[in-house]
């Protein structure tokens, strides 16, 4: 589901096909306990991720997710729908990430992207940067993390 579609297909987008003020939505994807039990253990080994019992005694009332593993669920989701198979290169990094709600078990997050800016590489002509407002949404439509992110895209044609 989107709230606006892309002109062109995941495997023919280029820094051209992203448009500011744009906004897409992909997911959902359903986390659950042992998913959210599974990754922690290896990850985020931390009582209120991997024990359901202290969990329910914590702060937080329950098992949650790890917030590394909802930008996991983030970063999959992106990768599936939004980013370019052949014009992304790198990002240079991530600026202002909020875990503003816990995940727990049967959430079914999904994504909301909004693209801020493209921006034209002075220095290399063939790229430039995207810059989006990344926002992870539960079934409640409650926002439950956000980053503002920032991609390198080639142009379809550098003239």
């Amino acid at each position: 589901m989107s709230a606006t579609r892309f002109s062109a297909p995941i495997d023919d987008r280029w820094l051209e096909d992203y448009e500011p003020g744009a906004v897409y939505e992909y997911g959902a994807v359903i986390l659950g306990e042992a998913d959210i039990v599974d990754f922690a253990r290896r990850w985020a080994p931390q009582p209120m991720h991997v024990d359901p019992e202290a969990a329910a005694k914590g702060q937080f009332g329950g098992l949650i997710a790890s917030g590394w593993h909802t930008v996991a669920v983030m970063m999959r989701l992106l990768a599936d729908h939004f980013l370019s198979r052949v014009a992304s290169i790198a990002s240079p990094g991530i600026d202002e990430l909020r875990w503003l709600r816990p995940v727990r078990p049967g959430d079914a997050p999904r994504i909301r992207v909004s693209i801020l800016a493209t921006e034209r590489s002075r220095s290399r002509p063939d790229r430039g940067m995207v810059r989006t407002l990344v926002e992870v949404i539960n079934q409640r439509n409650e926002p439950v993390m956000s980053l503002k992110a920032m991609n390198l895209m080639r142009r379809r044609s550098p003239a």
